[in-house]
């Protein structure tokens, strides 16, 4: 953990060295900088094991902080107050003067994400770092000094505007207790955790009118009827998503895994094993799409910001269909009905299975970066190469979603249905955001 901590620090410390805090005083910040803050951020959520709702509310409501602040310093930015449900009159701090908005943008995002997170004093430690390295190069206190106070600002606006979306009321809600009926989810080795973020609908959404506005079609009614399209659906991952896997699906299926509850069993002991999010594969993507199509500063921000409130969104949809359906994983389906010592090639995370989420948030994605990038943006995704995970080359963000749904099947942790109408889903809410945010 210290060697993770330490190589994310100095990351940190080169962000203005490597844009350059020239000795005017103005600092030329990209899309590579906005990235870098994902990437603590990321870094953060692996440390406290965040789930994949909650790491998306992270995202957006930091990018917003960021977002807001270039808003009130350029006018061809549209603010967010009458796109966003509740979202308030966020106004400039009075006398403010001396700051250089780009540098007030990320110390806003920093700010911003070190009182959301549960570990956010790291990410304050990531923030002391960049202002000593602006210092060391020459930037002159004052403008530093008046960035920072300038962001403090804003982000304790967009830190009320957060908390009024009531999450932090779930904590109050009574213990969420799996039905008991035949065919309904129940916990799934090797950890057999409790359900993740159950009342996740309940929060203010973004750009949604309520949580069920993309109500998908009922799932496949469970039965163990050889006969039923259940059994049917169970049967195709048993054969597909099992010893019928090519190498190639399965490389797809760990490419796209993200599972940040995934456990190893080392003995007496489970080991959890380093994983992003969902979410934050996808903000990387972003990052790399703004930084190849040399988008500028603002621009990625507004992008980043449009992806984030899309990731959200889309777990809000997903989450309420989840634990409304309540639906059987293949994994506990089929070891009971068909295989016993059958096992998928992914861990099952702990939730209800349809639908899926991956599939869901990743159409979302991919809709809201093709209106920015275009249909034919072909890029090299490399979020994970860290990780040990080798990079893959898309022609179009479209692709990459189809292939990240697909990988649920081939990784035997969904039934086609959760992902065909979470593809449907997802494209509903990346469609409505940009309408929003027009």
């Amino acid at each position: 953990m210290k060697r993770r901590s330490g190589i994310l620090i100095a990351l940190l410390c080169g962000l203005l060295f490597m844009q350059g805090c020239h000795n005017d005083k103005s600092p030329t910040l990209t899309a590579a900088d906005i990235s870098k803050v994902i990437t603590q951020m990321s870094a953060v959520m692996i440390h406290d094991v965040t789930n994949p709702p909650l790491a998306a509310r992270f995202f957006a409501y930091t990018c917003l902080a960021g977002y807001e602040v270039l808003a009130q310093n350029n006018r061809a930015l549209p603010g967010m107050r009458g796109k966003l449900n509740g979202y308030p009159a966020i106004l400039k701090p009075a006398q403010a003067s001396g700051y250089d908005a780009s540098l007030s943008s990320i110390l806003c995002m920093m700010e911003t994400s070190a009182s959301l997170q549960p570990s956010g004093f790291l990410m304050a430690k990531y923030e002391e770092k960049l202002i000593d390295s602006c210092r060391r190069v020459g930037f002159s206190s004052s403008v530093i000094d008046s960035s920072l106070h300038y962001a403090r600002q804003v982000s304790k606006m967009v830190l009320a505007y957060a908390k009024a979306d009531k999450y932090n009321r779930i904590s109050n809600y009574t213990r969420y207790t799996p039905p008991s009926k035949r065919g309904s989810w129940v916990p799934t080795p090797p950890a057999y955790m409790a359900p993740v973020e159950p009342y996740f609908n309940t929060i203010r959404p973004f750009t949604l009118d309520s949580a069920s506005q993309f109500l998908p079609r009922e799932p496949a009614q469970f039965s163990s009827d050889k006969r039923s399209l259940f059994y049917q659906y169970a049967l195709l991952v048993y054969k597909e998503g099992g010893s019928g896997l090519t190498p190639e699906h399965r490389a797809i299926a760990g490419f796209w895994d993200c599972n940040p509850f995934a456990v190893e069993n080392n003995g007496h002991m489970l080991i959890g094993l380093k994983k992003i999010s969902p979410g934050a594969h996808w903000m990387g993507i972003t990052g790399i799409a703004c930084k190849q199509a040399k988008k500028s500063f603002s621009e990625s921000m507004k992008i980043h910001a449009a992806v984030a409130i899309g990731l959200t969104d889309g777990f809000i949809c997903c989450w309420d269909d989840k634990y409304r359906t309540n639906r059987i994983r293949p994994e506990t389906a089929i070891r009971k009905y068909i295989d016993p010592a059958w096992r998928p090639l992914l861990q099952t995370p702990p939730f209800p299975e349809y639908i899926s989420g991956h599939s869901v948030i990743s159409a979302a994605s991919a809709v809201i970066l093709t209106h920015y990038f275009g249909t034919q943006f072909q890029y090299t995704d490399n979020v994970e190469e860290k990780f040990g995970i080798r990079p893959r080359h898309f022609s179009s963000f479209i692709q990459a979603s189809d292939e990240a749904a697909m990988s649920r099947f081939w990784g035997g942790i969904h039934f086609k249905d959760a992902i065909e109408m979470g593809i449907i889903q997802g494209k509903s809410v990346g469609n409505l955001v940009l309408t929003k945010l027009k």
